[in-house]
């Protein structure tokens, strides 16, 4: 007899349903998987004759073959042990479910019969219920991530025996679901910008950067807060909206970095790296391609630590996936695309000893050994840096105010209108913020009058930009004007746009 059953594979972030074809027949005693599974999978056939025997039902002693369809697509993980099984027992008349069909099963089998969590679930249940899947038999504690979904029934299950008395009728388990308020849950709370004295100009730039989704540099001293300032700009980030937080949330269940029983991540991530991480850790890759911190980092923050420690490999990667907002990998086993729309944060000194420019300390680095250190960053990379900043030591005067300082939640709330600005305007286009808008709309959404093209000429000539700088310069003047509530571009935009970008003579063009 055959039997057939439902479960899903993920390939990048997305579901493909694959059938578990199971023939039992005479013949000697064996055990066959085929259609490209890797090595869990193979060793599968051990933990599910087991289960089934310690479970209190009837391995059957023939010849079986499992086929996965369809065969062309590599299959890898311990999700297919719960299918497997089902289909076992139903193929050799252990369980009558003429419904079967319509389930979606997913699961690892432990040796004693229990369905153990698996990564990946969102992804499968969401393309099932795209496929028109109306139930889902899932590990329990992946049931609050499955029910995210709420075109599908969801069926978590404990034990292997479980699952078979339910699709037999024997016992009932309930569809789980979450209410609208658990369904979102906050990745934990956000350090707040009144902990940080002075900086003033640090703050503005920063809540421009969160405004427009533009990307920041940083220099300056130890010790000067630029670790402070970054670790505080998902508090002054936008809310994500419902699709950008399931779309989040897919990465971490394919890493497995969702955490057990936990549902929609509704904070954008922060991801900060020790600068020893590689390209392949950085972009994503591996002989199975797995997601890489930039893509962990979606609809987020990457923050880049002193940044010319920094493999220059690994840097230089970043280029492509910051203009295109997404990373392809090519490996033997399969192509993938991975979503990476990132904020990218990054902060140095401004030399091997930090004191350069420093107002009070002298530098003790040679002209030679600064070059060499400011070398490190290539000329393509800091170009797609849209703000420049420098950061400068604290005064003690500013470490003694005891005045209040504004909070994150009022920074956020106008960053949050100039969004709204921005949704608005771009909403017949396929972007949501201004660091998104491409070449041939700034013409569109940019105009600047006479005074301000004569500031953007002379800033052209003096500071050498390049045609993307210039771009970047209206992108940046776009959000100042959104977060001062104008619709048209001032000279004062385009002054104070220019200033993030004048930095680059005083350290790389000396």
């Amino acid at each position: 007899m055959i039997g057939k059953i439902y479960t899903c594979a993920v390939i990048g972030i997305n579901g493909i349903i694959i059938e578990v074809e199971i023939d039992i027949s005479n013949g000697l005693p064996g055990f066959t998987i085929v259609g490209l599974p890797d090595a869990a999978i193979r060793e599968s056939k051990e933990r599910v004759r087991t289960s089934i025997k310690n479970s209190g039902y009837e391995y059957p002693l023939k010849r079986v073959t499992v086929n996965l369809a369809p065969a062309d697509i590599k299959k890898e993980g311990p999700c297919y042990d719960l299918p497997i099984a089902i289909g076992l027992l139903y193929a050799s008349g252990q369980i009558d479910c003429i419904e079967i069909d319509e389930y979606l099963f997913l699961g690892e089998l432990s040796l004693d019969g229990k369905v153990k969590p698996v990564n990946g679930v969102l992804c499968m249940v969401s393309d099932a219920a795209k496929k028109g899947f109306k139930k889902a038999i899932v590990p329990f504690k992946n049931a609050t991530e499955a029910a995210i979904i709420r075109d599908i029934e969801i069926y978590p299950v404990s034990t292997l025996k479980e699952t078979v008395e339910m699709l037999e009728g024997i016992s009932s388990v309930e569809p789980y679901s979450i209410s609208e308020d658990r369904i979102m849950r906050l990745s934990g709370s956000c350090e707040d910008f009144c902990d940080i004295k002075g900086q003033e100009s640090a703050k503005r730039a920063l809540e421009i950067a969160a405004a427009g989704g533009h990307n920041v540099l940083m220099i300056g001293p130890p010790g000067s807060g630029k670790t402070m300032l970054a670790r505080r700009l998902p508090g002054i980030l936008p809310d994500m909206t419902f699709d950008e937080a399931v779309e989040v949330t897919k990465i971490y269940s394919i890493t497995g970095d969702l955490g057990s029983g936990s549902g929609l991540i509704s904070s954008r991530p922060f991801r900060s790296p020790h600068h020893t991480i590689s390209a392949i850790s950085l972009v994503g890759g591996g002989r199975v391609p797995r997601p890489g911190e930039i893509s962990l980092a979606h609809y987020g923050v990457l923050f880049l630590d002193e940044l010319p420690e920094f493999q220059r490999d690994a840097l230089e990667v970043l280029r492509q996936p910051m203009e295109d907002g997404r990373v392809s990998i090519s490996r033997v086993s399969a192509a993938l695309t991975f979503p990476s729309v990132f904020m990218l944060i990054a902060s140095m000194n401004p030399c091997p000893c930090g004191f350069f420019n420093d107002p009070v300390k002298e530098c003790t680095c040679t002209p030679t050994a600064i070059k060499k250190y400011l070398s490190k960053i290539s000329g393509p990379l800091l170009d797609r840096i849209d703000i420049h900043i420098e950061v400068s030591p604290v005064k003690y005067s500013e470490l003694e105010d005891d005045g209040s300082t504004e909070r994150s939640s009022t920074i956020k709330g106008r960053v949050n209108r100039a969004r709204g600005v921005q949704l608005e305007r771009y909403k017949n286009e396929d972007i949501f913020c201004n660091a998104q808008l491409k070449a041939s709309m700034i013409k569109k959404y940019c105009k600047v009058g006479n005074d301000g093209k004569r500031i953007l000429r002379k800033a052209f000539e003096s500071l050498g930009l390049s045609a993307r700088a210039y771009n970047k310069v209206l992108k940046i003047a776009r959000t100042i004007a959104d977060l001062e509530g104008r619709n048209e571009i001032s000279r004062d935009d385009i002054g104070e746009a220019v200033q993030y970008r004048s930095m680059d003579r005083k350290y790389w063009e000396r």
